[in-house]
């Protein structure tokens, strides 16, 4: 009797308590300024680069190489605490050579400045929470752009330094909130945790990572899937897989002992 007792008191709480745990498991974070934040203290200042190579399956023993470069630096404009993000992305030719500059707040990410320069073409914006205007840069391809926002995004371009200030965690679910300068409107992009897997990095170290998906169709036709491994100690991105129209790419983060080229062109001057 006393059994029968427990097993009708007991069972219902273990399932109720399930139904919950299944609940927050499935939990969706839409990120934006105005729901869950970023947490912009795990953005780290320095030098990062990665290794991007294209494969196709039908020319399998051929390679597609590039180096992106991203240093961040932590300054200050028009005394606002502001993280100034420089890219440079080398090819095997100069026709591949783009430098990117993006300006966003410490306090939550919000982007303020955007600029784009692929040989002698530039384009720069101006960015705020209600909208974005080209900027009055001599020679700016995109000084006649404007678009207002009906709520506040952040710079897809940045997508790498976004998710290294996720709240990770198993069965994570995001809603971003994303725009690229330039083009159409800014959307909300899932991206869900799927699970952890331990990568082997510098002299067999194991390090446990977040895997981040997302897939979708592309503005151009044709459906895409990204997987992104961040490291759960030190919220680094050190890997990305992305397929598309029978092309698959990746990223490789390089380890600090990789030579910074934009330093050494510096001091040679």
């Amino acid at each position: 009797m006393y059994l029968k007792s427990c097993k009708r008191i007991f069972l219902p709480a273990v399932i109720a308590c399930l139904l919950i745990t299944s609940s927050v498991t499935a939990q969706t974070d839409t990120i934006d300024q105005q729901h869950h934040r970023l947490n912009t203290s795990f953005l780290k200042p320095g030098v990062k680069q990665y290794l991007v190579y294209f494969q196709s399956p039908a020319h399998a023993n051929k390679l597609n190489l590039s180096l992106w470069v991203r240093e961040i630096e932590k300054t200050s404009r028009n005394n606002e605490p502001v993280f100034r993000i420089t890219q440079h992305w080398y090819g095997e030719d100069t026709a591949r050579y783009a430098v990117f500059s993006s300006v966003n707040t410490v306090a939550d990410f919000s982007p303020l400045y955007h600029a784009e320069t692929r040989g002698t073409a530039q384009k720069a914006y101006n960015w705020s929470k209600t909208g974005i205007t080209g900027d009055n840069t001599p020679d700016n391809k995109a000084a006649d752009f404007k678009l207002g926002f009906e709520r506040p995004n952040y710079n897809w371009h940045l997508d790498i330094e976004t998710f290294e200030m996720l709240p990770l965690a198993a069965g994570k679910t995001f809603l971003i909130n994303f725009y690229d300068a330039g083009l159409e409107p800014p959307k909300y992009v899932t991206y869900k945790v799927t699970g952890s897997e331990v990568l082997q990095t510098l002299n067999g170290q194991q390090t446990d990572c977040w895997k981040l998906f997302t897939e979708g169709d592309a503005p151009m036709g044709g459906h895409y899937t990204q997987t992104f491994w961040i490291s759960k100690s030190g919220h680094e991105l050190l890997k990305e897989e992305d397929s598309f129209g029978g092309m698959y790419r990746y990223k490789v983060k390089l380890p600090g002992l990789a030579p910074y080229l934009e330093e050494r062109f510096v001091q040679a001057k």
